[in-house]
């Protein structure tokens, strides 16, 4: 039982700073989401000229602020789910129940990870993505073709951080099925959480 407490204390304090990390750039990638909606709002009404990078470049925020963002949704308890079972059932049978569900969780996160390898790896990820370019020079007159790989990049990532978040809740919802939930550190953001 020490172990599987260490363990959890492990996970918990590897997840919590590397998901506030994630939670930032999550941030960032909405506000730079909304910058370049924006420039391309004023130039395609105001300027009557829309640009062709913009469209692009939202969707890669996008991707990245899903892909960081979710795994503290999915340690928060902060995912729709219908909890009316809970009324109904004693708290062993619901614990035993979130661990089932846990369980295919991570069996449905695990070929996700798979197909976001293919994502990444796959002849899809080979191409470049249509008008997005990185300048290679500060003199901005070389550019760089930012390849698909890297916005796909965003699935692998997340399902990775989704799997680690989820085989901590497994162990920590084994811990309080076992009685010993007192002597796990609190959750951050925690609302109800999927082993809480």
């Amino acid at each position: 039982m020490g172990a599987l407490i260490t363990l959890a204390r492990v996970f918990n304090g590897i997840l919590t700073p590397l998901l506030a990390l994630g939670r930032w750039i999550g941030v960032f990638a909405i506000a730079t989401m909304v910058v370049v909606i924006l420039v391309q709002v004023f130039c395609r009404y105001v300027l009557n000229n829309a640009l062709p990078w913009p469209d692009e470049a939202a969707r890669f925020c996008m991707l990245w602020m899903a892909g960081l963002m979710a795994p503290t949704a999915f340690r928060a308890g902060s995912f729709v789910a219908i909890d009316t079972i809970e009324a109904l059932l004693p708290k062993t049978a619901i614990r035993l129940l979130s661990l089932v569900l846990l369980c295919v969780s991570l069996t449905v996160l695990v070929i996700a990870v798979q197909i976001g390898y293919k994502e990444v790896t796959g002849i899809g990820g080979r191409f470049a993505t249509a008008s997005l370019y990185l300048p290679t020079s500060l003199s901005f007159d070389s550019w760089y073709r930012i390849p698909r790989s890297w916005m796909m990049l965003s699935l692998l990532v997340g399902v990775a951080m989704l799997i680690a978040v989820n085989i901590e809740l497994i162990l920590r919802g084994f811990i309080r099925l076992l009685g010993r939930g007192d002597a796990l550190p609190a959750l951050p953001h925690a609302v109800s959480g999927g082993a809480e």
